[in-house]
């Protein structure tokens, strides 16, 4: 079986015999009621394949439709001119950089067009184009701009390179409402909603279905579709992990899938994850391994919100406020959203709220990472992973003090500096460590009045862990005692660590510890 991973264009995936999971009933579907759609999605989920299948359906390529849906359900194939603007595939770090895609997007049409550029400004070009393909072609534009906000998401923390795309973009992209008459169809993709940009208040008639039901696996891989389109490579997979089916199915569903788009909508999975999985026949942590995107680092970074709850807990929202991105320093929670990060888990129409929290363990484990990178940089040199190996190594071994000397030798590292509350953020950062381990080590953990309480087990060892902020390590020992942690394992063959830590917010790091 041929995967189409990475591959972006519709024409050459169907040439060149890649599996495609069919998905041209519900584009029929958006093409027979609707005028302008706006679909946000996170990315590698499809949205540029997408958009390069509407692409060839509207240019009436009948011929590569063989054998899909939309081929009973359309009658017509009409061609219509198509207008793809795509402003993915770079990073716009400069004012020129987006002049520069719009003129080569424009310069293409104005040739295809057979016309000249009358105007410097891009909005002006782009009227003159959809004029003339309009009069030419006696037939009206559709218009497809994949990743709209890729410049403005580029810059979160460069108001003024923000704001001057914002400008340009909303006074180009308004062209569309200006020229509605002679557009057939307008179709956006994104990773976010920016509600400050004019397209979603100038085109009052254009329909997010970011979060409708009907097109929840619009972009993405369905169970159904799991099992439709790539069951003998589930059984490919199993056999090369030693797994039954059964266990290799339900292992996919806990790495990669769990994205709900709607409320109590069928779960999703991230197709980047599974389809290199399956290719691979490695399960690896591919979607975060692609790498974060940098606007949510500095939106991270930048929060004044404590988003240290969703280690352990789902959020509870407000359903509307899932489409706003704007403000995120004070709130970053629809920013996750918006990138797949966070799923809705369960919603309450009742009340217009919804639980949020991690769609799988891929990405629990990406967003840990990248938490732990934020608050203990020497990660980033090292790799979290190798930490995590050495951690678990240590832990099985029944060797408690190799366990605490690489985690002193985090804190202990001098480009290491906790910012802020350093009694929050050090227990942050453990927490951050122990949930990365916890799918290697059993763990259990209690925070509450400045302590964490941590609980490791595996089948030789149990570790009985008191962290203490500004206080001795006998007195962390003394508390293991009085409270009783160790009575429920006085039966226990296993060999029981009694752990004591002592943290100084003083010198930033772990002052001592004493294994009993």
């Amino acid at each position: 079986m041929l995967y189409p991973i990475g591959i972006q264009n519709f024409e050459s995936l169907r040439k060149g015999g890649f599996t495609y999971v069919d998905k041209t009933d519900l584009i029929y579907q958006l093409a027979s009621t609707g005028r302008y759609y706006f679909l946000g999605r996170p990315r590698r989920f499809g949205k540029s394949l997408l958009v390069s299948t509407m692409e060839a359906y509207f240019q009436g390529k009948k011929e590569l439709f063989q054998g899909l849906a939309i081929e009973k359900l359309e009658k017509d194939w009409t061609e219509y001119p198509v207008l793809h603007l795509d402003l993915s595939g770079k990073t716009y770090n400069r004012a020129e950089d987006l002049e520069i895609t719009l003129d080569q997007h424009l310069c293409q049409w104005e040739k295809d067009s057979g016309i000249q550029a009358r105007y410097p400004e891009p909005d002006a070009r782009f009227k003159d184009v959809i004029d003339t393909a309009y009069e030419k072609t006696g037939k009206p534009v559709v218009i497809l701009i994949d990743e709209y906000d890729k410049p403005i998401v580029d810059n979160l923390d460069n108001e003024e390179l923000k704001e001057a795309f914002r400008k340009r973009l909303s006074g180009f992209y308004s062209v569309m409402k200006a020229k509605d008459g002679k557009i057939r169809l307008g179709f956006l993709t994104g990773i976010t909603k920016m509600g400050q940009l004019n397209i979603f208040s100038g085109l009052n008639n254009l329909q997010d279905i970011s979060m409708d039901s009907r097109y929840v696996d619009l972009c993405g891989i369905s169970e159904n579709d799991l099992h439709r389109y790539f069951d003998a490579s589930v059984q490919e997979l199993a056999v090369a992990n030693r797994l039954t089916k059964e266990d290799c199915y339900a292992k996919l569903a806990q790495l990669y899938d769990g994205y709900h788009f709607s409320e109590n909508s069928i779960g999703i999975y991230n197709p980047f994850s599974l389809l290199n999985t399956l290719s691979s026949k490695r399960f690896m942590e591919y979607w975060y391994g692609t790498g974060t995107p940098t606007f949510l680092t500095v939106a991270l970074k930048q929060t004044q919100k404590d988003i240290s709850e969703l280690i352990d807990n789902e959020v509870e929202v407000d359903i509307t406020d899932l489409s706003q991105v704007d403000s995120y320093k004070t709130n970053p929670i629809p920013l996750l959203y918006q990138t797949g990060y966070l799923t809705i888990k369960e919603a309450n129409p009742d009340f217009g709220t919804c639980r949020l929290g991690f769609p799988n363990r891929e990405v629990q484990n990406g967003f840990l990472k990248m938490q732990l990178a934020l608050y203990v940089p020497i990660v980033e040199s090292i790799g979290s992973n190798v930490l995590i190996h050495r951690l678990y190594k240590a832990v099985d071994a029944g060797q408690p003090e190799e366990m605490m000397k690489l985690l002193d030798g985090l804190f202990a590292n001098q480009n290491y500096q906790i910012q802020g509350d350093a009694e929050k953020n050090v227990q942050y950062a453990m927490s951050i460590i122990f949930d990365l381990l916890s799918q290697h080590v059993h763990t259990e953990r209690q925070t509450s009045n400045g302590r964490i309480d941590l609980l490791l087990e595996n089948k030789d060892y149990i570790y009985i862990i008191e962290l203490k902020i500004d206080a001795t390590a006998d007195e962390a020992l003394k508390q293991i005692e009085e409270v009783g942690y160790a009575r429920p394992f006085v039966a226990d063959p296993r060999k029981l660590f009694k752990i004591g830590v002592s943290f100084s917010t003083k010198t930033r790091r772990i002052e001592e510890w004493k294994i009993a």
